[in-house]
C-alpha cells in the first residue's frame, strides 16, 4: 500500500444496531475500492472483518477490526465496530480516534435501540455521521416512515442526500439530490439514468430545500440564490461539509450492501463531507515529565505520538497492537517510549492491517493507523512518543463489569493454563474483569453481560484449548454483632512441664470500624507485652464468624481485666484465651449477616422508569432519585448485591435491550431477620 499524507486520509467508524449490517458494508467498500477480488459473506464466513472463529460461528462481529480502503486517490480507514452494547469498550476504543462515522439503519427495522446508542455517543463527541439505510430490498420497506422514525428519534437535522428509485426486491438505485442524478445499477455496475417524472416533484422539493439551507450559509451564496442563479455544486459540497463537520445537519443516503448499491456514492460523500485528521480541534495530552497540559496538532510536522487503541492476540504471531499515529511519522526501526510508563522500545515491525491480513508499507503519516507486532509491554490504551517529547494522552476508561460468573477448568490439568490464557485475553480485551475470591475460592469473570462473557470463554477454548465449567457468582457476606456483651476466655493446660496460661475478660460492642481493638486494663492484671497477642487472637478468630463462617466486622474489642501466670503464660496462651471470649461473647451478642449493598445507576427511556423503579423495589431496593441525561432517565438506588446477580439480563429484557447500568459497593447491611437462616444453610453446605 503507498503512503497517504494527512488530508487525503479519512478515519470512521461503521456503526449499527447488531444484524444492521456493517460487515456486509465493509465487505462491500472493499469490493467496490478493488481491495478484495470476490465479496465474502457473513453467513459463508468468508469476510474480511469477521475473521475470529467466535465470529464466524455467531455470525456476528464481537470484536473491533481495522479495515484500509483505497478510494480514487486517498485512504480511508473504517473501523468495523460490534453492534452488542456489551462490546462497549470497543466501540468507545473506536471513537476515541475517529473524526467520522457511518451507522447503518435496516430499513425493515428502521431506528434500532443500537443505533440510538451510538448516535447519542457520537453527538457527546461531536462526530459527524452519514446515514446509510440499507436493506431497501427487503419487503415491507417503507422509506418515508424510515425518515419520519430517523427525525423523530435522532433529530430533524437528517436530511436525504438521495431519494430511491423502486423498493422491496425492485429496488435498484436512487437519485442523488444534490447532484440530481438519477443511479441504476443492474447487478454489476451502476450508470447513470433520467429521473423518474414522477420523482421529480419530490427530489426538486428537497433539492432546493438543500439549497435554500447552503444559501443561508454565506452572503456570497444567499446573493447567488436570491437573483436566480445556479451556486455551483462546488460551493453546495462546501458549504453542505461546513454544516456537516458542525453537526447542523445529516446525511440520509440509501443502498443495499449485499447488492453493492449506494457504495461508491457513500465512499465519495465520506471524502467529500467528513473532515480529515487534522481538522476540528487539536489533540490535548499532558506533559510525562510536568504533567502540565500540551495539544498536539495532526501533523508531520510535530513530534510523532501514537494512540494504542486496540491489541489482538494471535498464536503465532503475538500481541498485535494497532495505534493512530497522532502526529509526527512512523516507520519501522523507529526508537520510541511509551510514556505512560516509561519504557524504550524499538519498533522492529510496523504494518498496516486489514482484518487479520498485513499490509506492508514504509511510512505512515500523522493521522494514519498502523500496526505493531512482537513488542512485550504495550498494551490497549498506552501512549507512544518521540523519546525527546513525551507527552501522555489520556486512556479510554473502561466500564465497570455489570455480571460475574464463576469459572473452574473442565480438566483439573488446565488449572494453571486458564490464569494464563485469561491474562493473555485480557490484553485484547480490557473490559473483562478477573479476580479470585479467597472467601469462597471462585475465580470469578466480569464483564458486560453474558454475550460478552461467552465470547472471552470460547476465545480461551479455540485459542488456547482451556473448557470451563460455569456457576453463579457466591456473595460475599460479612458477619457482626448488634450487643453489647462481656465474656470471659480461660486458656489453661498442664501436661508436665511448661504449662499454658492465658486469662482475659473482654467487652464487644458494635463498631462503625472494621475492628478496633483497645485495653482498659488497670494493676498490670494482664501485662502489657500480651496485648499484642489478644489482638491477633481476636482478628485471626473474626475471619471465621458463628453463624456461616463469614468474617466478622464492625465490632470493639476492649480487654480490660484478666490474669496470668508467672512461668505458663506465653503469647499462644493469650490467642487461645482471646478466641474462647469471642466464642463465649457470641452467645448473647446477637450475632446476625450483613449483605454487600451496591449503589447503580439505571440509564433507561422515559417510558421503562416506571417498570424499572417497581421492579427496584421488589428487589429490596431503594431508589435515591433519577436524573436527566442525553434524552434518558438516570435511576439511582441502592440495592443488595444478591438481587442483582443477573440484572444485566433481567434488564434488557424489561427495557427491549435499551436499558444500561453501572454499580459500585459501598458497604454492608444487615440482612432482613426471614433470610439469616436460608443464607446460613447454603453456604453451610
Amino acid at each position: 500500500m503507498k503512503e497517504y499524507n494527512t488530508k487525503e486520509i479519512r478515519n470512521i467508524a461503521i456503526l449499527g444496531h447488531q444484524g444492521s449490517g456493517k460487515t456486509s458494508i465493509s465487505e462491500a467498500m472493499l469490493y467496490v475500492s478493488k481491495a478484495i477480488e470476490k465479496k465474502g459473506e457473513v453467513e459463508k464466513k468468508n469476510t474480511v472483518s469477521d475473521y475470529l472463529i467466535e465470529e464466524q460461528n455467531k455470525l456476528t462481529s464481537l470484536s473491533l477490526s481495522l479495515l484500509p480502503v483505497e478510494w480514487n486517490d486517498h485512504k480511508f480507514n473504517f473501523i468495523d465496530v460490534p453492534g452488542s452494547d456489551e462490546f462497549v469498550g470497543d466501540l468507545n476504543q473506536a471513537l476515541e480516534v475517529v473524526k467520522g462515522a457511518v451507522i447503518l439503519i435496516d430499513a425493515v427495522k428502521g431506528v434500532e435501540v443500537g443505533t440510538e446508542r451510538v448516535w447519542s455517543e457520537i453527538r457527546k463527541r461531536h462526530i459527524p455521521a452519514i446515514l446509510y439505510i440499507n436493506k431497501m430490498d427487503k419487503e415491507n420497506v417503507k422509506f418515508e416512515n424510515v425518515l419520519d422514525d430517523i427525525r423523530e428519534k435522532l433529530g430533524k437535522k437528517a436530511v436525504p442526500f438521495c431519494w430511491p428509485i423502486g423498493h422491496e426486491e425492485n429496488f435498484e438505485g436512487f437519485v442523488n439530490v444534490i447532484e440530481m442524478k438519477a443511479r441504476i445499477f443492474d447487478g454489476q455496475d451502476s450508470h447513470d439514468a433520467e429521473i423518474w417524472d414522477e420523482k421529480k416533484p419530490k427530489v426538486e422539493e428537497l433539492h432546493n430545500m438543500i439549497l435554500e439551507s447552503v444559501a443561508e450559509s454565506s452572503e456570497e451564496l444567499l446573493d447567488l440564490y436570491l437573483s436566480g442563479e445556479e451556486i455551483p455544486e462546488q460551493k453546495v459540497k462546501e458549504a453542505l461539509r461546513v454544516g456537516i463537520i458542525n453537526g447542523e445537519l445529516t446525511p440520509v443516503i440509501v443502498g443495499s450492501a449485499t447488492k453493492t448499491i449506494g457504495v461508491r456514492t457513500l465512499l465519495n460523500m465520506l471524502f467529500d463531507y467528513l473532515p480529515a485528521p487534522n481538522e476540528l480541534s487539536p489533540l490535548t495530552a499532558k506533559d510525562a515529565k510536568t504533567n502540565q497540559p500540551v495539544t498536539r496538532q495532526t501533523s508531520d510536522d510535530e513530534p510523532f505520538s501514537a494512540y494504542v487503541f486496540k491489541t489482538t492476540v494471535d498464536p503465532f504471531l503475538g500481541a498485535i497492537n494497532i495505534l493512530k499515529v497522532n502526529s509526527g511519522t512512523l516507520k519501522t526501526g523507529q526508537e520510541v517510549v511509551i510514556s505512560n510508563k516509561g519504557e524504550s522500545k524499538k519498533l522492529t515491525n510496523v504494518f498496516g492491517v486489514r482484518g487479520k491480513s498485513q499490509i506492508s508499507c514504509d511510512v505512515f503519516h500523522a493521522g494514519d493507523m498502523a500496526a505493531v507486532a512482537k513488542i512485550d509491554g504495550i498494551e490497549t490504551g498506552d501512549t507512544l512518543t518521540d523519546p525527546k517529547s513525551q507527552i501522555i494522552f489520556e486512556s479510554v476508561k473502561n466500564p465497570t463489569s455489570v455480571i460475574y460468573i464463576a469459572v473452574h477448568p473442565k480438566n483439573k490439568n488446565d488449572e494453571d493454563k486458564i490464569s494464563m490464557a485469561l491474562n493473555r485475553l485480557n490484553l485484547e480485551d480490557p473490559t473483562f474483569e478477573v479476580k479470585r475470591n479467597k472467601e469462597t475460592a471462585q475465580l470469578l469473570l466480569g464483564g458486560q453481560g453474558m454475550t460478552h462473557l461467552g465470547y472471552v470463554l470460547e476465545r480461551m477454548k479455540t485459542m488456547f484449548k482451556v473448557d470451563v465449567d460455569i456457576e453463579d457468582q457466591k456473595i460475599v457476606y460479612r458477619e457482626t454483632i448488634k450487643k453489647t456483651v462481656q465474656a470471659e476466655g480461660k486458656h489453661k493446660k498442664q501436661s508436665g512441664g511448661a504449662g499454658q496460661f492465658g486469662h482475659v475478660w473482654i467487652k464487644f460492642e458494635p463498631s462503625d470500624k472494621d475492628f478496633e481493638f483497645a485495653e482498659d486494663v488497670f494493676g498490670g492484671a494482664v501485662p502489657r507485652n500480651y496485648f499484642p497477642a489478644v489482638e491477633k487472637g481476636l482478628i485471626e478468630t473474626l475471619e471465621n464468624g458463628p453463624l456461616a463462617g463469614f468474617p466478622v466486622i464492625n465490632i470493639k474489642a476492649t480487654l480490660y481485666d484478666g490474669s496470668y501466670h508467672p512461668v505458663d503464660s506465653n503469647e499462644i496462651s493469650f490467642k487461645l484465651a482471646a478466641a474462647l471470649a469471642f466464642k463465649e461473647a457470641t452467645k448473647t451478642a446477637q450475632p446476625t449477616i450483613l449483605e454487600p449493598i451496591v449503589k447503580v445507576q439505571v440509564t433507561v427511556k422515559d417510558q421503562f422508569v416506571g417498570d424499572v423503579m417497581g421492579d427496584m423495589n421488589k428487589r429490596r431496593g431503594r431508589v435515591l432519585g433519577m436524573e436527566q441525561s442525553e434524552g434518558f432517565q438516570v435511576v439511582i438506588a441502592e440495592v443488595p448485591e444478591a438481587e442483582i446477580v443477573k440484572y444485566a439480563i433481567d434488564l434488557k429484557a424489561m427495557t427491549q435491550g435499551s436499558g444500561s447500568f453501572t454499580r459500585e459497593f459501598l458497604r454492608y447491611e444487615e440482612v432482613p431477620h426471614q433470610l439469616i437462616d436460608k443464607i446460613v444453610e447454603v453456604y453451610k453446605k
